[in-house]
């Protein structure tokens, strides 16, 4: 099963042509920290560099960034935006709402805080957070502790904004009339968007279950069922319990060592993360913040991190070989030639 999916994630077998190859086979890539999900670009291509992850958010206008799966920022297709937008989005008005008001941003200053920014976007975007903070400040809308992010959020769940294109190291926020042409259709049919739901998931993720396709997305498990549901016909029901797409390619050999960077897709597109992280889930995976990990076999070894452009690597395991430290001092390399934007 770890091959099946390290296959259906292409960090085995043929790489992907791209970034947005990458986002259509995984459907949705966390990106609350955009470096994150540079890397998981990196890791499924190969010889691009991060400003080809840049190209596509700023000219192309090929892929995007805003909060949808589990209400965490998730790097997708422009053309995969408005479905998955409509069949997320409302789970996460009422979670919003709550913090608002625990951050003392009332409903008027929310609403007020999203006809700001939307303004502020259609006169002068793109814009950065940091510039949308001010023209917030100066209306009057609270943006201390973490009332910022959920004012922004609250203005996204709309429809009307995403993050688009790279302003040197940060993303700038646009409307998506201005950015993508249109807003997102008023209606999408929720039937319809959860079969497409369960069949992108297990492109990407199978084989899986039921509640592994409802964890990574965010929906409740009723409406996980009711997509695969709807793919019943082209799926293929494993004796272990498991779904997956029928016909699938022959699966291919576990990869070669390498080096996954922080928030890896890897770790969360099923419930248990036990098969990649063995006994390391608590190193790995800190008070919601999960590490870069160095895989080899197909299993966690290690972790690693940058410190400007130096890359150290922290082995948590004996009995790696040579052959593989070569390897990963190969990776180690390649993530810094990939990071470089000069």
């Amino acid at each position: 099963m770890l091959r099946e999916r390290l296959t259906a994630q292409l960090l085995a077998g043929p790489p992907a042509a791209g970034p947005v190859a990458v986002a259509e086979r995984l459907l949705a890539v966390q990106a609350q920290d955009l470096r994150a999900a540079q890397l998981a670009v990196r890791s499924r291509t190969t010889g691009l560099r991060v400003t080809d992850v840049d190209r596509a958010l700023t000219e192309d206008r090929s892929l995007v960034v805003t909060w949808l799966n589990r209400g965490t920022l998730h790097l997708v297709r422009s053309e995969d935006l408005p479905w998955l937008h409509a069949l997320t989005a409302p789970g996460l008005v009422r979670p919003n709402a709550r913090r608002l008001e625990e951050e003392g941003v009332s409903p008027a200053d929310a609403e007020r805080g999203a006809g700001v920014i939307e303004r502020a976007l259609a006169d002068d975007g793109p814009l950065t957070r940091d510039a949308l903070r001010a023209r917030l400040d100066a209306a009057g809308v609270p943006t201390a502790r973490q009332a910022l992010n959920h004012v922004l959020l609250f203005t996204a769940l709309r429809g009307t904004v995403v993050r688009g294109p790279m302003a040197g190291s940060q993303q700038a926020f646009v409307l998506v009339r201005d950015w993508l042409g249109e807003d997102p259709p008023e209606r999408v049919d929720r039937d319809a968007a959860l079969a497409e739901l369960a069949r992108r998931y297990l492109a990407g993720h199978g084989p899986a279950t039921d509640r592994d396709l409802a964890k990574w997305a965010g929906i409740g498990l009723r409406e996980a069922r009711t997509g695969l549901t709807a793919i019943a016909a082209s799926l293929e029901q494993r004796p272990d319990g498991t779904v997956d797409l029928a016909g699938r390619p022959p699966v291919e050999p576990l990869p070669g060592p390498r080096l996954l960077g922080g928030f890896e897709p890897l770790l969360m597109g099923w419930v248990d993360r036990a098969p990649v992280l063995g006994a390391h889930t608590s190193l790995i995976t800190v008070n919601g913040i999960f590490r870069p990990l160095v895989l080899v076999g197909g299993r966690t070894v290690g972790t690693w991190g940058l410190d400007g452009e130096a890359l150290s690597v922290e082995l948590l395991e004996d009995g790696v070989s040579d052959r593989e430290r070569a390897a990963l001092a190969a990776e180690e390399v390649d993530v810094v030639r990939f990071l470089a934007r000069g």
